[in-house]
């Protein structure tokens, strides 16, 4: 198959019009409409357009700005599905060495919409929550300084270390009960006199940032309005366009010692960003939000490309805030792994199938041997079972299964239509 994830915009797909740079400069609000806004979030995010795949996997996070890390793995983890959803089939060790290269490192850990990579180039604007977080102090584990003291001291005369090697990262009781020196790195990592950079055997690896952050990064120490206005910018340019509400979102902003929800701060920062002022549709009435301008001239160049047809991972920072999925998509995104089984209504890790700059459809995957088995599968309309089985391929190719197995196929319809399409395509 040659690159069957990507097709070119269609019928579908209307040019946005022509828009004029005057007055985009002179600051007066533009109006987009829902169909603008899903295809400049499709743009930025790295679902459409030219330059999709451009920088590889490091470009991947500089682009979405921050890539969710999660403990479960079905097809892959999480963070391996955000970097193959944009570029296609890039090998699994690929994609888990450009996170965490053995040299010079190009991303860091820490706290944005939850756990997540981040470009080592934004290591000094999270100072204004890793300050938060100091301001706040620990909450749920508790740890004395001396034992901060003491793995500082561990850190600084052996090396880069595990909490294993530490000492132990559990206590012995439930999965929750951390030991010392676990809760120790932990709150030493919040508050920025620890760093990970790489991990091992999923296992986080705990250094010092005066050893692998740029000097020209650790010193830098901007003021808490200029972290909004650099972090307000990241969201815009991962989104496209952001309301006051999905910056909040995006990076979390309302959370872990920060109480950032809207109003003048956030426009302030917006605007000391660079970033333009538009209005999108909204519930009853058209609502104040800012775009990227990169994104805004793409669009007003004709905002064509090509789309990445392709499963999501639940975690993807396309689909983070459920609410602007279900407006942007007509998607109601559902996670289960945590309701009992008996209960679930799609299944453990539903993955949406995104084709033609629409979701089109669910799948709940899961991996017997070399068959790549989709338990449970929703198709919206007879045009995307080929997609479905596009996408189920590939993805089953890239894990190293040789063939797709189905069960549940809704509407049933449509289980003949897309049985023959896997087989026309060899799965």
């Amino acid at each position: 198959m040659s690159d069957p994830g990507y097709t070119v915009m269609g019928v579908g797909e209307s040019a946005a019009p022509v828009r004029d740079d005057e007055e985009t400069a002179a600051g007066a609000d533009l109006e987009l409409s829902a169909d603008e806004v899903r295809r400049i979030t499709l743009y930025a995010q790295g679902f459409l357009g030219a330059g999709a795949r451009r920088g590889g996997v490091t470009g991947v996070v500089r682009r979405v700005g921050a890539v969710q890390l999660d403990t479960i793995s079905v097809l892959a983890r999480s963070h391996e599905l955000v970097a193959y959803a944009r570029l296609g089939p890039v090998g699994r060790d690929t994609v888990e060495k450009a996170y965490w290269p053995a040299k010079k490192p190009t991303t860091f850990e820490y706290w944005a919409h939850a756990a997540c990579i981040l470009p080592i180039a934004d290591w000094p604007y999270y100072a204004m929550r890793r300050r938060a977080i100091t301001a706040r102090g620990q909450r749920w584990h508790k740890v004395s300084e001396d034992t901060c003291e003491q793995v500082l001291a561990r850190l600084r005369e052996e090396g880069p270390l595990t909490a294993t090697q530490l000492g132990g990262a559990k206590a012995g009781g439930p999965w929750w009960d951390w030991s010392e020196v676990k809760i120790a790195a932990e709150w030493l990592l919040d508050t920025g006199r620890a760093v990970c950079v790489r991990r091992t055997g999923w296992r986080r690896v705990y250094d010092l940032p005066e050893r692998v952050v740029p000097a020209e990064l650790r010193e830098h120490e901007p003021s808490d309005a200029e972290c909004l206005s650099y972090l307000a910018g990241t969201a815009a340019r991962a989104l496209g366009v952001a309301t006051h509400a999905d910056f909040v979102e995006y990076l979390r902003l309302n959370e872990i010692g920060l109480r950032i929800r809207s109003g003048p701060a956030l426009d302030e920062a917006a605007a000391a960003a660079g970033l333009i002022p538009v209005t999108v549709p909204g519930g009853k009435r058209p609502v104040s939000a800012w775009a990227d301008p990169a994104a805004l001239d793409w669009l007003s160049s004709g905002g064509r490309g090509t789309h990445r047809t392709t499963l999501l991972s639940p975690f993807d920072s396309l689909i983070w805030d459920r609410k602007r999925t279900l407006r942007m998509f007509g998607y109601r995104h559902l996670f289960e792994p945590y309701v009992p089984k008996e209960k679930r209504e799609r299944g453990y890790f539903t993955m949406p199938l995104l084709a033609g700059g629409r979701i089109v459809g669910w799948v709940d995957p899961g991996r017997e041997g070399k068959t790549l088995v989709a338990r449970n599968v929703s198709i919206e309309k007879p045009a995307a079972v080929a997609p479905m089985a596009r996408a189920l391929t590939e993805a089953a190719q890239w894990v190293g299964c040789s063939n797709v197995a189905t069960e549940r196929i809704q509407p049933p319809a449509l289980a003949q239509p897309l049985a023959n399409a896997l087989r026309a395509l060899g799965a």
